[in-house]
């Protein structure tokens, strides 16, 4: 999974520009994030055709108040360029709830 300190040079709107992209927010101290870490491979492959983005809250702060995620681990859907759905709260996530989200967004096809 790329992360975003990866792609610092670029702006939200060119890494989500075309395509499909999510953002998932996480941070080191996380519990929660942690939990769901060890999936997010597996998640990736089945869903090749998205790109799926890293970003450490903690590290990208004034993203996360724009995005107004207030809560981690959250995921956050675009498609070329426009925001498709949002999985933003502060539960755990299981693989399975990843899943149905992804499953449910609007994506174009």
């Amino acid at each position: 999974m790329k992360q975003l300190s990866e792609l610092e040079q670029q702006d939200l709107k060119s890494i989500t520009a075309k395509g499909k992209t999510m953002l998932f927010f996480t941070a080191t101290w996380c519990g929660d994030c942690r939990f769901i870490k060890p999936s997010m491979p597996a998640i990736e492959a089945e869903y090749h055709d998205i790109n799926f983005i890293e970003v450490d809250r903690d590290k990208f702060m004034d993203l996360a108040v724009e995005l107004n995620i207030m809560g981690i681990p959250s995921f956050v859907a675009y498609q070329d360029g426009q925001e498709v759905g949002r999985f933003v709260n502060k539960d755990r996530k299981t693989k399975a709830e990843i899943e149905k989200f992804i499953n449910n967004l609007a994506f174009a096809i």
